[in-house]
C-alpha cells in the first residue's frame, strides 16, 4: 500500500490555509479575547500572557497583557515552537539553559529578558495549530498542576471562539453571496418583465385590432380564440407586474414616512375608490377615526392586496368585508374580514409563500399567481410588523396585521 503520509511541508501549508479561511488576522482587538488572556496572567501569576497567531514569517498577537508589541518575526518566537510540539504543550522554566534560546534576541537582550515560557497550541476543529495562549515571566518559573488546568480550560475557551467566528464568517459569506444572488436576480427579472410587458401589449393591441377589422370573416370561432388569447396576454401582463411589485417592496421602511399625518377614514375611502368596485358589495369602516404617521405607500399596497383578495374569492350574492383598526402605544393594528369562500387548513400555513395559491380559480374562474399575499406579508416585515390569518371553508377569511410606528412618535407616547 502506498504512504499516504503528509509532508511537515504539506501540514504547514494546510495549517496556513486554515489560518487564513477563518479570517482573525490583523483584526481589531476584542473584548472577549482580552478577558480570558488577562485571567490568564492572573491564574497564573505572571507579568506576560498572549494571543497569538502564528502566519508564515510572523507571529501576530490578537490579544496581550503587560506587552505593547503587535507582532514579531516568526523565527524569533517561542510559539513556533509550541504549535510544532506533538503535545501541543510547551513549558520552559529557564530559557538561557534551553539550546533552541541560545541567540534568541527576546533572551539574550534588553533589560529584561524572558526567562520562563508556558504556552497552549490553539487549534482549529480540524487540527490545525493556528497559534498559542502563552505566557511570560522574567525570572524562571514553573506552573503547577492546578495553574495547567485552568490554562489547558482557557485554551479551549479561545478555541470556541476561533470555532464561533468561523461560522459567523460562514454566514456572512452566505448571507452576502445571498444578497448578491438576489440582486441579480432583481434586476434579471425587472430586465424580463420589462422586455415581456411591451410585446404582450402590442400583442392586445393587435388583438383588439383583428376583432375590430375582421370580426365578421373571423365568425364567432374565431372570435372566441381571440377573446382567449387575450385573457391570456392580459393574465401574463398582470403576473409580470405582480412580480415587479414583489421585488419593489425591498425599498419599503418603516422609516420612510411623510411627516404629515393623514386621515385613517380618509385613506380607506381612497383605497375603495381605487378599486373601482361594482357589484354588490358592502365595506364596514371602523368607527374610530384617527390620524396615521406611516409609509403610506406600503400600506395604500397591503390594504389593495387584501381587499382585492376579498372581492375576487367571494362567492357570495352580497360580498361583506369589515375593516377594523386600532392605534396602540408602538404599533397600528388592523383587521380584515370578509365572507368569502374561505382557505382550507392545509393550505393557511403556506398561503403567505411566494408562488403558493390557496384556492384554484376566483370568482371569474382565474387563476391566482400566488404572488399577492406574499408581497403584503414581505411588506408587512418591512414595515416592522406581523401578519396572520384565520379562515373556515365557505364562511370567511380574516388578515389581521401590525406596523410599527415611526420611533419618534413611538417615544412621544411614552
Amino acid at each position: 500500500m502506498k504512504n499516504q503520509q503528509i509532508t511537515k511541508r504539506e501540514r504547514e501549508k494546510m495549517r496556513l490555509a486554515a489560518l487564513k479561511k477563518l479570517g482573525i488576522l490583523d483584526s481589531p482587538g476584542e473584548k472577549q479575547y482580552d478577558n480570558l488572556t488577562e485571567l490568564a496572567a492572573y491564574i497564573c501569576q505572571v507579568p506576560i500572557a498572549m494571543i497569538s497567531l502564528i502566519d508564515e514569517d510572523r507571529q501576530w498577537v490578537k490579544s496581550k497583557v503587560g506587552v505593547d508589541i503587535c507582532e514579531t518575526e516568526r523565527k524569533h518566537s517561542f510559539c513556533t515552537h509550541t504549535i510544532e510540539s506533538s503535545e501541543g504543550y510547551m513549558e520552559i522554566e529557564d530559557a538561557r539553559l534551553d539550546p533552541r534560546f541560545e541567540n534568541n534576541p527576546f533572551v539574550v537582550q534588553g533589560e529584561d529578558p524572558i526567562i520562563f515560557y508556558a504556552g497552549y497550541a490553539l487549534k482549529d476543529d480540524e487540527g490545525h495549530a493556528l497559534g498559542t495562549l502563552c505566557l511570560m515571566d522574567y525570572k524562571p518559573k514553573k506552573l503547577d498542576q492546578t495553574q495547567k488546568d485552568a490554562l489547558f480550560t482557557l485554551k479551549n475557551q479561545i478555541e470556541a471562539l476561533f470555532e464561533l467566528r468561523h461560522k459567523n464568517k460562514k454566514l456572512t459569506d452566505s448571507k452576502n453571496q445571498l444578497n448578491e444572488q438576489n440582486k441579480l436576480l432583481k434586476n434579471f427579472a425587472g430586465a424580463v418583465s420589462h422586455d415581456l410587458k411591451m410585446p404582450l401589449a402590442s400583442i392586445v393591441m393587435t388583438i383588439d385590432l383583428l376583432r375590430s377589422k375582421y370580426g365578421e370573416q373571423l365568425g364567432e370561432e374565431g372570435i372566441n380564440y381571440l377573446k382567449k388569447l387575450k385573457q391570456s396576454s392580459l393574465g401574463m401582463s398582470e403576473y409580470i407586474t405582480h412580480i415587479l411589485d414583489y421585488y419593489e417592496t425591498d425599498n419599503i421602511s418603516s422609516e420612510d414616512y411623510s411627516d404629515e399625518p393623514f386621515g385613517l377614514k380618509g385613506f380607506l375611502e381612497n383605497i375603495v375608490d381605487m378599486l373601482n368596485i361594482d357589484g354588490n358589495v358592502e365595506i364596514h369602516f371602523p368607527e374610530e377615526n384617527f390620524d396615521l404617521i406611516c409609509n403610506r405607500s406600503g400600506l395604500e399596497q397591503v390594504f389593495l392586496n387584501l381587499l382585492g383578495n376579498s372581492l375576487k374569492y367571494n362567492d357570495k350574492k352580497t360580498t361583506i368585508i369589515d375593516i377594523d383598526a386600532k392605534e396602540k402605544e408602538n404599533y397600528y393594528y388592523f383587521g380584515i374580514t370578509d365572507n368569502g369562500m374561505g382557505i382550507p387548513d392545509k393550505e393557511l400555513k403556506n398561503v403567505f409563500n411566494l408562488f403558493s395559491t390557496a384556492t384554484d380559480k376566483d370568482r371569474h374562474g382565474k387563476k391566482g399567481h400566488g404572488i399577492g399575499l406574499s408581497t403584503v406579508k414581505k411588506i408587512v416585515e418591512k414595515l416592522g410588523g406581523k401578519i396572520d390569518i384565520k379562515s373556515e371553508v365557505g364562511k370567511y377569511t380574516s388578515f389581521t396585521f401590525t406596523i410599527k410606528k415611526p420611533k419618534v412618535l413611538a417615544k412621544e407616547k411614552i
